[in-house]
């Protein structure tokens, strides 16, 4: 009877619901944008209703187009957008205000504060996160402190607090579960990842009542079921998207690496049950694990803007009608002309971990047109993974003995598509880039995840059978070549950087 998964992956820009096969072939697709809101200048938010309704109209409109009955799905998993944060009330289960997503910059305020105060260190050392307005915890503050009351209804038990993934399954269950997973649990800065545990510190610094947060979970077992068309589905998966993308790409052992290109890009490289704590700005985070197994871990690098630079060229300065035609036009001219593009519109992150930061553009001639801008936008994707790339080498040099144990990187995503890119990275950063054969591997491993705690899949070794890799790029240009163009872009970084210092 039961012959598929359902994945329901919640990004940054839209929902999506993916049934998969035994075999991890997608049956049926639907995807549903969600508005993004910018009220102020780096500020960034979405309605929580309307995350909700475009997942669930995803659900509904990829299992009717599909032909399968909901009776045929073993499971559903979920992945989500991390750090995204939503406050509601508990007895009418309305938000008490927007979503502050990931890209919000409005607290970085109280991130100066908390590190003036001394903080840094005791954050780092518990969470493994660094102090900056990405993560969940300052922008719980941000709403304590900013909407009328809501401390008072927090400390009176009337509010509830969770990431995208728990608003979503507290919603789908019509409020019975209310749950988080390690992973998303890891980027809140309110969880202590060597234990797994709230922390009692964080949450009087935060001031975040217990009471209002959910139980934290493994990534892999059964939290509860939804109705949907008349039958009722468990939920048995749950992982913030960059850990679904490594589970999704089967690397499960210390020393693989993924690197994700979604509204941003994400490098993830497994460490096993350590939590290594980096020396080159990386963060120490907990990967997805299943029920029963000890805690494992990676270290992750964090580029704020990836193909998010490719919708600003579309949305805000129209040089393309589509992200797919970058590609087109960045082939049009051999190289930048000496123009580097460094897309920081909401700071920078790894390795740099600089709030003020913002976007700018350097090395314009009058020769230097619409398509060397489109390249040099292609080209500041690969830039910015590489500074991660190189980050994390050194990390594995200084943990393992030997930095080459990254001789290759998985990759997925949406702009993994684009060969340019693809070439583009191999070229930067001197690896072998293997592209997945199923580009969903964000959702694939939320299947994956759910597909475990049900028993529709196996074993991780199972899973390693149903992965296939897909296009390989190797090294095109000489070392002679790599140091020019990497020596202009840390040069940009520079520029950008010295532009947002504030003069007293």
């Amino acid at each position: 009877m039961k012959k598929y998964i359902l994945a329901l992956d919640e990004g940054t820009t839209s929902a999506r619901a993916i049934l998969f096969d035994k075999k991890a072939n997608i049956v049926a697709m639907a995807q549903h944008e969600i508005t993004q809101i910018y009220p102020r200048a780096g500020w960034v938010e979405q309605d929580p209703m309307d995350i909700y309704a475009n997942q669930y109209s995803a659900i509904t409109e990829c299992i009717a187009k599909s032909g399968v009955s909901p009776e045929e799905i073993a499971a559903a998993g979920v992945t989500n957008q991390r750090e995204t944060v939503i406050v509601w009330d508990k007895n009418t289960g309305k938000p008490i205000y927007n979503a502050i997503v990931w890209q919000c910059r409005r607290t970085a305020d109280i991130c100066e504060k908390l590190e003036k105060d001394g903080y840094a260190e005791y954050i780092h050392k518990t969470t493994g996160l660094r102090l900056d307005p990405y993560f969940s915890g300052t922008k719980i503050k941000w709403i304590f402190d900013n909407i009328e009351g809501a401390r008072e209804k927090a400390e009176a038990g009337e509010l509830m607090v969770g990431t995208v993934d728990t608003w979503i399954i507290w919603k789908l269950t019509e409020g019975k579960v209310f749950v988080t997973d390690r992973t998303n649990a890891s980027r809140t800065m309110l969880c202590n990842i060597h234990t797994g545990e709230w922390d009692e510190q964080l949450l009087k610094l935060f001031g975040v009542p217990r009471s209002m947060l959910p139980e934290i979970k493994s990534s892999s077992e059964i939290y509860g079921s939804f109705e949907c068309m008349g039958a009722y589905i468990p939920i048995a998966g749950i992982a913030g998207d960059q850990q679904a993308a490594l589970f999704g790409q089967c690397c499960f052992n210390a020393g693989e690496v993924k690197n994700t290109y979604g509204t941003g890009c994400f490098l993830l490289a497994h460490t096993g049950n350590k939590a290594i704590k980096s020396s080159q700005g990386l963060l120490t985070t907990v990967a997805a694990t299943e029920a029963g197994r000890a805690t494992e871990y990676v270290l992750e690098g964090s580029v704020f803007v990836g193909g998010a630079v490719i919708r600003w060229l579309r949305d805000e300065l129209g040089l393309i009608k589509e992200a797919k035609e970058s590609e087109h036009f960045a082939k049009k001219v051999e190289d930048t002309r000496g123009v580097y593009l460094v897309p920081a519109f909401g700071g920078l992150g790894t390795p740099y971990w600089d709030m003020h930061a913002r976007g700018t553009v350097v090395g314009l001639t009058g020769g230097a047109g619409k398509n060397h801008i489109i390249r040099a936008a292609l080209e500041s994707i690969a830039y910015q993974s590489e500074d991660v790339i190189s980050a994390m080498k050194a990390d594995m040099e200084d943990i393992y003995g030997f930095g080459e144990i990254i001789s290759s990187i998985k990759v997925d995503g949406g702009a993994s598509s684009n060969d340019l890119l693809m070439q583009m990275q191999s070229d930067f950063s001197n690896i072998k880039v293997c592209r997945a054969s199923n580009p969903e591997a964000t959702a694939a491993g939320a299947a994956f995840l759910a597909g475990l705690a049900v028993g529709f899949y196996e074993s991780r070794e199972q899973l390693k059978g149903l992965v296939g890799e897909g296009k390989v790029f190797m090294p095109q240009i000489d070392a002679k070549k790599r140091k020019e163009l990497l020596g202009g872009w840390r040069r940009a970084i520079k520029a950008c950087r010295a532009f947002a210092e504030i003069e007293e």
